[in-house]
């Protein structure tokens, strides 16, 4: 068996069959493009590893030198990635929605900047290897996009869709 393929990277739902939460499910998998459950039950995962330290790192004595330079490298990987804004506080962190999660991937920014006219063409344009952040092609729809590295995302120079004419190009607004 390959190195860590034995474990999941994610939670399922405690309860298979809840009609309300399965029709949001469905709804954030339209709006984002996803192929599947596992991948918004990933991110919900992250969301929660996220939660959790936030709480750990609140129900610590604030003066300590250790907590407070854990929490500042935890906030400020959090506004690194753009989930959290540089002036939030790690109360911030308990307010994030999943959709703050779902927003950073490669995947949604891809669709966001024009470059695909609907996520699921994004997904394929991404899989295919036409899309490069910066210098460098990524392959993974969900990897996630560091605020820095956002305005690097385009079109691989090699690709047939650097072409402004190609039919598959997203149609300007």
């Amino acid at each position: 068996m390959p190195l860590g393929t034995d474990t999941k990277n994610y939670e399922t739902p405690n309860h298979p069959y809840q009609g309300e939460r399965i029709a949001s499910e469905h709804s954030l998998l339209d709006r984002y493009g996803l192929t599947n459950k596992e991948e918004l039950w990933r991110a919900q995962s992250q969301l929660r590893s996220y939660r959790r330290e936030a709480r750990d790192l609140l129900a610590q004595p604030a003066d300590e030198e250790t907590v407070a330079r854990r929490t500042e490298e935890f906030l400020g990987r959090l506004a690194r990635v753009g989930y959290l804004d540089e002036a939030d506080e790690l109360g911030d962190v308990l307010s994030l929605e999943i959709e703050d999660v779902l927003e950073r991937r490669l995947q949604t920014i891809v669709y966001r900047n024009g470059l695909a006219n609907t996520p699921q063409q994004a997904r394929q344009f991404i899989n295919h290897g036409h899309v490069v952040v910066g210098e460098r092609r990524h392959t993974v729809p969900s990897y996630v996009i560091d605020v820095d590295e956002e305005d690097d995302v385009e079109f691989d120079e090699n690709s047939p869709l650097a072409d402004e004419l190609h039919p598959e190009r997203a149609e300007e607004q």
